[in-house]
């Protein structure tokens, strides 16, 4: 199925994830060096009328035709299980390497905090994007291209309940993701994160028709639930070479993950780990 043969649909607010529920999309106060970066006067958050022109430009994608060409995927070899470790989705990786991976976003107060934390430590990490956040807080995905991390499929709206959904649903939630990622930065993820980790045969054909490769984690601190910092951070020092760890910047508040990272990278590092994309 080409992007243009979707139908418009609703999934209801019943089946939004929960921490989409917390807080995904709301804007907060920006106020980060990372903004410095920006355009002169741009707070790093979208301005409202550039957000509403990228809307415009993005919506006939999401129904018909899209703004640029789309490339139709390379499908991709049928997994039944998705990678949790490094060396799963990358036999050749190095072996002491680590793999930080973050979800939800982007967040337009958290996610630039984190890239700046990331650029720090020198530290590359691998973002599972929410289309509709993409769309909205787009530039801060161009920052994070540019800064080198990788970017990856994590459905359009966050449905946790992705794995009871119907195809046609599974189909437009990782198309509609996969068009706006392509559209703010001009190359298709090849990876993708179900949302909760919620699998199914559905989803690992659509994923598979679409050239990504499915991906989970070793270790989930399970930072989106605010358990701590001190739980955070003692959780992700468990990471070993070839593990894939998750965290979040979309979601909430993730000042307890920003706390707990400024601690865990360079701990790992400094225990010879070497951070890696996958």
């Amino acid at each position: 199925m080409e992007p243009h043969d979707l139908e418009p649909y609703d999934l209801g607010a019943h089946e939004i994830g929960r921490r989409q529920a917390l807080g995904l999309g709301a804007l907060g106060a920006l106020g980060v060096s990372l903004g410095s970066m920006l355009l002169a006067g741009d707070s790093g958050a979208v301005p409202r009328p550039t957000r509403q022109l990228l809307q415009r430009r993005l919506m006939p994608q999401m129904t018909s035709a899209p703004a640029r060409p789309v490339s139709a995927p390379a499908p991709v070899t049928l997994w039944h299980k998705p990678a949790r470790s490094i060396h799963d989705l990358r036999p050749d990786a190095p072996k002491n390497a680590v793999a930080l991976t973050i979800d939800d976003g982007p967040h337009p107060e958290w996610t630039p905090r984190v890239l700046d934390l990331l650029a720090k430590y020198g530290v590359k990490a691998t973002f599972c994007l929410i289309g509709e956040q993409v769309r909205d807080n787009y530039k801060v995905v161009q920052l994070m291209v540019e800064a080198g991390h990788e970017v990856a499929n994590h459905t359009w709206h966050h449905p946790l309940n992705i794995n009871r959904l119907s195809p046609k649903r599974v189909e437009a939630e990782i198309v509609r993701a996969r068009q706006v990622i392509i559209e703010v930065t001009g190359t298709s993820p090849r990876l993708f994160r179900s949302p909760g980790g919620a699998w199914s045969p559905t989803i690992f054909k659509a994923v598979a028709r679409h050239g990504m490769l499915p991906i989970d984690w070793d270790i989930d601190p399970r930072d989106w639930s605010r358990p701590g910092v001190s739980h955070v951070t003692r959780e992700l020092l468990k990471g070993k070479a070839g593990d894939i760890l998750l965290c979040h910047d979309g979601g909430g508040d993730r000042s307890q993950t920003l706390k707990s990272l400024k601690v865990v990278l360079p701990r790992l590092k400094s225990k010879g780990l070497e951070f890696i994309t996958l």
